[in-house]
């Protein structure tokens, strides 16, 4: 007989950026997060319903719009707490309202109950994720790893055969290139991963045929 899994993942693309927010729960407690809600507030709480889940917290990657831009909105109406990102991205959730104007989005700043900085952990229901500050993207952009699932949220930082933009303000190509080679890679090609946007995929596949940062390229140099 096969065991149930301890801790299951749905992905919800919102906002005009189809941003992969995650509702992630412990299949024990039916305790979840939602990870990066930016928008559509009530088709994430829809989702949240239909899958059974009792909602206590928000998780953050990173500061950009579509990923949190309406989290703090959420956290007050249902009177939850927010951990991440780390706090280099306070210059981010600083300007989510004019960033929200620019976007035709509905915006609000919001401070997080928690910071996170590399080697935190979070909870959700008895299941523990793993904190990686992965700059880069964003300077303050964290990656959430469940170990025994072998599974990890990594945002904006690696998409399916690409990587996160760098040409943004803060931002800087040589610290994600470091961050994906140094802190996501030694964590096992097996990893399948939910980017911020597109699908998932495996830290080996990327290796294999990713033309930023495949091991060929990097090889290169």
């Amino acid at each position: 007989m096969t065991q149930a899994p301890s801790i299951r993942a749905a992905i919800i693309p919102v906002t005009p950026f189809q941003q992969n927010c995650s509702l992630v729960w412990c299949t024990k407690t039916m305790r979840g997060a939602l990870v990066d809600p930016g928008g559509e507030l009530e088709k994430l709480k829809a989702a949240v319903e239909k899958a059974g889940v009792t909602l206590e917290k928000i998780l953050l990657t990173h500061g950009h719009a579509d990923h949190c831009g309406q989290a703090g909105m959420l956290a007050a109406e249902l009177d939850i707490p927010i951990e991440g990102p780390h706090e280099d991205d306070r210059f981010w959730i600083s300007r989510l309202e004019d960033d929200g104007l620019r976007f035709q989005m509905e915006c609000k700043t919001f401070e997080p109950t928690r910071w996170l900085v590399d080697g935190d952990t979070v909870t959700v229901g008895e299941q523990t994720l793993e904190v990686l500050h992965c700059p880069g993207h964003t300077p303050g952009h964290v990656v959430f790893f469940h170990r025994d699932a072998q599974f990890a949220f990594v945002g904006d930082v690696l998409f399916q055969g690409s990587i996160g933009r760098t040409d943004f303000p803060m931002g800087n190509h040589q610290d994600l290139l470091d961050a994906i080679t140094q802190k996501l890679w030694p964590l096992g090609d097996g990893v399948t991963f939910v980017p911020g946007h597109g699908s998932t995929s495996t830290f080996g596949q990327e290796r294999a045929s990713n033309p930023f940062v495949g091991d060929a390229v990097m090889a290169r140099g």
